[in-house]
């Protein structure tokens, strides 16, 4: 039974198998003084996907949810239609944010007048937004967020999720679910297994020592789409809007909170979403962007900590994540065969080679562009900026949401 404990943060396993039923009476006691709602952002495409669909009768069983919010990425006004009629379902209260929509998106050129805008579109931007929402919108006090194209979801991965930061006699302020990536066939989490953790050991090798270092390496899951925070904590969080979203998220967490307030807690036993390319040969899109955003993320915080980068310094480090990837494919491969699984080597070799030319990519970037505004602003400052923000952001949602018409 894994019970261990050897990091810097709390890790709450899955001991028991305890029946979700138990986890939810709890939770709904909880409810009584923290409030929880539950953002979902979307893109359409998953509506029409196999996932999504079964998550929403999952989350129709759920008792304890004050509501739901659902950021609704890439959809014209018929599909933001069908998408009223697709959650209706839902006996929790809940909102669409019409991401593309024309009230919400005159509201973002007015951000843009102000540069407050998120950079570029993407989960980041959707998140964002549905935090706005969540603060400006809701009473709740805590709030979960978990991806929308879950292919083995269960409600009890919320309930493990939530119960963390919901329980009052718990410490924490925030809590990322973790999880196995295997399947039947073969073991997956290729970017956490080929990048993230041998990245983290390079770093660790040739960095100064360094507290930030530690606390990743210390989960097990970094790049898990699901987490929970409490209101406060989600007030002064600035996030990335690419596709280091769940490290930034982590940096963040890290740098306002005692690692004694942040767990992790073990929220399935197995999980698989959608699987995205490697894109050897497009670099803006697939794992290999994922890849870069990622280690840029991990760069741009070390660099808050005093760390000095050089072109040099990122030769090395390309040198030693190398080593360490290579010889760790090694130990996956074995794993992998002592459970009758199957494991690529031609392949995770490769994408390993992708992703160390991608660190090289990574730091040029960051040299060449110092100034680079990585991260969105933090809904305070939305508000110290525009105090009237929130308040019409709210109102344009409901108008969506109540009106079969669109604004002139």
């Amino acid at each position: 039974m894994d019970f261990h404990q050897n990091g810097s943060i709390s890790t709450l396993h899955n001991l028991t198998d305890r029946p979700v039923e138990e986890l939810e009476r709890e939770l709904l006691g909880f409810a009584q003084s923290r409030p929880m709602s539950l953002v979902l952002p979307s893109l359409f495409s998953e509506l029409e996907g196999p996932a999504l669909g079964n998550i929403i009768d999952e989350l129709s069983q759920v008792p304890y949810l004050d509501n739901i919010i659902i950021g609704l990425d890439r959809a014209d006004k018929d599909q933001f239609e069908y998408a009223k009629s697709y959650f209706s379902r839902l006996p929790q209260k809940h909102q669409i944010l019409w991401n593309s929509g024309p009230r919400l998106m005159a509201l973002d050129k007015e951000l843009q007048d102000h540069e407050l805008s998120p950079a570029e579109p993407g989960k980041g931007r959707n998140v964002w937004f549905c935090f706005g929402y969540f603060l400006a919108g809701t009473k709740a006090d805590v709030v979960g967020l978990h991806d929308c194209d879950i292919l083995t979801y269960r409600r009890d991965l919320l309930a493990r999720l939530m119960y963390p930061v919901a329980n009052p006699s718990f410490p924490y302020v925030f809590s990322k679910g973790y999880y196995a990536r295997v399947t039947e066939e073969k073991l997956n989490g290729r970017v956490v297994r080929l990048l993230i953790s041998p990245l983290l050991a390079a770093l660790k090798k040739v960095c100064q020592p360094s507290e930030y270092l530690v606390y990743l390496n210390s989960f097990r899951y970094a790049l898990a789409g699901e987490f929970a925070m409490r209101r406060d904590t989600v007030k002064n969080i600035r996030i990335p809007s690419d596709w280091g979203l769940e490290i930034g998220v982590l940096s963040e967490i890290w740098r306002n909170n005692s690692v004694r307030a942040i767990c992790q807690v073990e929220i399935a036993d197995n999980y698989d979403h959608k699987h995205q390319p490697v894109s050897e040969d497009n670099p803006s899109t697939g794992l290999s962007r994922m890849s870069t955003d990622i280690t840029k993320s991990i760069f741009r915080k070390l660099a808050t900590q005093g760390q000095i980068f050089s072109p040099g310094t990122f030769r090395t480090i390309k040198a030693t994540y190398l080593r360490i990837a290579l010889d760790r494919i090694e130990t996956y491969y074995n794993d992998a065969v002592i459970n009758g699984l199957k494991l690529d080597r031609h392949s995770e070799e490769a994408t390993v080679e992708l992703f160390a030319s991608n660190i090289m990519l990574a730091g040029e970037a960051f040299l060449e562009a110092p100034n680079e505004r990585s991260f969105m602003a933090n809904w305070d400052r939305i508000n110290s900026a525009i105090p009237d923000f929130s308040k019409r952001f709210v109102e344009a949602v409901r108008l969506d949401n109540e009106d079969d018409g669109l604004p002139l």
